[in-house]
C-alpha cells in the first residue's frame, strides 16, 4: 500500500493533469495502485479526497512562503510577498495548474479554495495595501482588479510548454526560475506602484 503522502501527490498529478471531472474514480485508483474503493474507504468520497490532496498540497506551498517582518516598508512587504508566492509556484507547479483549472468554475471546489486558501491570503496583504493608497503610493483598485493583476502571472512559473515557445531554456535551472520569479514581482509590484491614472469602471 503506498504511503498517504505518495498518494495525495499522484492524486495531485491526476487532478492536474485530467481536471477533476475527468479524473474519475477508476483512473485515480489506477493511477494510485490501489483497489476501486479505496478512496471511498478511506477519504469517504472523490470530493474529500480532493480536499486532502488540496490541504497537503497547498498547505506545503504555504509553509515555504517567507516570513515578512512587519516593520519592512509596506511596497517591499508587498513585493517580498508576491516574490515569495511565484517563488513558490516553481516548486509546485502542478498546485497552479490545478488552481488555474479551479478558478474558472463555479463550484464547491472553488468555494473550498476561496475560504481556506484565497481569502487568508488577501488578508496578509490588505493591511499594506489600504497604508499604500492612504499615503498616496499607489492608486485604489477594487479587490477583483487586484487579484488578477497578482495572480494569473503565476502561469508564468507553470506553463512550460509555452515559455520554451517564448524562449525560455529548456530544463531551466533552479537559479533561472528564481529569477524570472522575482522579474514577474517586480513587474507585477512596479505596476500596483505606478502613479498613473487608473480608469474608472
Amino acid at each position: 500500500m503506498p504511503e498517504e503522502q505518495s498518494i495525495l501527490q499522484r492524486g495531485l498529478e491526476a487532478f492536474a493533469e485530467l481536471g477533476y471531472d475527468h479524473a474519475s474514480a477508476r483512473e485515480l485508483a489506477r493511477r494510485l495502485g490501489v483497489s476501486h474503493n479505496f478512496i471511498n474507504d478511506r477519504y469517504g468520497s472523490k470530493a474529500a479526497f480532493w480536499r486532502a490532496v488540496v490541504d497537503h498540497a497547498l498547505g506545503g506551498q504555504l509553509a515555504r512562503m517567507p516570513e515578512v517582518d512587519d516593520s519592512v516598508d509596506d511596497a517591499e512587504r508587498l513585493r517580498l510577498i508576491i516574490t515569495g508566492f511565484y517563488r513558490s509556484a516553481v516548486d509546485t507547479p502542478l498546485v497552479g495548474r490545478l488552481f488555474v483549472e479551479e478558478l474558472n468554475r463555479e463550484t464547491e471546489r472553488l468555494d473550498y479554495l476561496y475560504e481556506r486558501y484565497i481569502a487568508p491570503t488577501l488578508q496578509t496583504l490588505t493591511p499594506s495595501i489600504e497604508r499604500l493608497v492612504a499615503e498616496g503610493r499607489m492608486a485604489p483598485v477594487p479587490m477583483d482588479v487586484l487579484f488578477f493583476a497578482v495572480i494569473p502571472p503565476v502561469s508564468g512559473m507553470v506553463e512550460v510548454p509555452l515559455a520554451r515557445r517564448l524562449g525560455r531554456p529548456v530544463p531551466a535551472s533552479p537559479e533561472q526560475l528564481t529569477a524570472t520569479a522575482e522579474t514577474l514581482a517586480a513587474l507585477v509590484v512596479n505596476g500596483l506602484l505606478a502613479k498613473g491614472p487608473v480608469p474608472r469602471g
